[in-house]
């Protein structure tokens, strides 16, 4: 008799360190997806609008000829070259940006359907070209 309660006490031990370790790994999971953030182009969002409010990230390339500058603020379109989204950003636009550049703008949609940069990111090409040496 005394055996089988070593052993069953074993197995409770081994079904109750199994339920930990899963519900650890269920925290972990839901954690690295909260703070996975993807993009989307704008045809994406003409597919599948945000709702009003909702903070996304806006990916897609500095239309030639678009940028502007209205005070403190820099005003630009966001192309995927299928659907155009005017994008408002009122701070200093990082240094890699510039028309026909990738950038990723990081905000919500307001009223009138301009998209209003908190975040601006500038992307690069995987190319890496070392500055000319004199």
């Amino acid at each position: 008799m005394g055996v089988m309660r070593s052993s069953a006490r074993r197995a409770v031990g081994l079904v109750f360190a199994l339920a930990l370790l899963g519900g650890a790994v269920a925290l972990i999971l839901a954690a690295l997806e909260d703070g996975v953030s993807y993009y989307r182009t704008p045809a994406q969002l003409v597919a599948e609008p945000p709702l009003e409010g909702q903070r996304i990230r806006l990916g897609g390339y500095v239309r030639p000829r678009s940028v502007a500058r209205d005070g403190g603020r820099v005003v630009f379109v966001l192309t995927d070259f299928v659907h155009d989204v005017e994008v408002w950003f009122g701070g200093l636009p990082p240094a890699l940006f510039r028309e026909g550049q990738g950038v990723i703008a990081e905000g919500r949609f307001r009223g009138d359907g301009i998209f209003e940069a908190e975040i601006l990111l500038a992307k690069h090409d995987e190319n890496y070209r070392p500055p000319d040496l004199p």
